[in-house]
């Protein structure tokens, strides 16, 4: 199934890291705006356009309860010891009954509305097994947002094989396959729609933007 038609992609929020730059507390459930940070996550996947995402979930490590309040499946990492960003896809990956999966991180409550249509447009474009996302950062170059990835829930296998040989860098493991970078620098594009609050004060300035 193509990943612009309708329900074909099942969408989980990275929500399971260790937070060592916010002081260690859990990150998806610190406030923005009055809200957890993976809520905001949550609203913003249901809110895409084009009808693209259906089912959501959440990759968390701690505090499972609090997340589960949200309405969606919770899925703990199912490698050891906090293993990173991929820990969380091999989860997705594992779980999701789509033939796509899409990947946002909690700490980013400002992404594109349009983000699941226009990586799902780009990978069916080129044939890509993996649609990323790149943003203009503060100095205007615009680099790669490897945990903003649409994934073909076949390439499973390669990431098993991968993360239980140590691997942990995406960019090594999405370099095996067939990827397409996608820019979200557009004139109408949100300037800040993919800044990130790696810690509190980080996120009380995303706030007052």
């Amino acid at each position: 199934m193509p990943p612009t038609r309708a329900g074909a992609i099942t969408a989980i929020i990275l929500a399971g890291g260790r937070g060592s730059r916010m002081g260690g507390v859990d990150k998806g459930l610190q406030n923005f705006n009055g809200l957890p940070l993976a809520l905001h996550a949550l609203m913003r996947l249901r809110s895409q356009t084009g009808g693209l995402v259906g089912e959501v979930m959440i990759n968390a490590n701690r505090n499972l309860a609090a997340y589960e309040a949200f309405g969606v499946p919770v899925w703990p990492d199912t490698l050891a010891d906090y293993a990173g960003p991929l820990a969380g896809f091999l989860t997705g990956l594992e779980r999701c009954e789509t033939p796509w999966l899409l990947t946002v991180p909690c700490d980013t409550p400002l992404f594109p509305l349009d983000l699941a249509q226009r990586l799902a447009e780009a990978a069916a474009r080129e044939n890509a097994e993996i649609a990323m996302a790149a943003a203009p950062e503060e100095d205007g170059t615009v680099r790669a947002q490897p945990v903003f990835s649409l994934l073909r829930v076949d390439l499973l296998e390669s990431l098993v094989r991968y993360t239980h040989e140590g691997g942990r860098k995406i960019d090594r493991w999405t370099a095996q396959h067939r990827t397409v970078l996608v820019p979200f620098d557009r004139a109408q594009d949100e300037a800040h729609a993919f800044y990130n609050a790696n810690t509190l004060s980080e996120l009380r300035a995303l706030e007052r933007r």
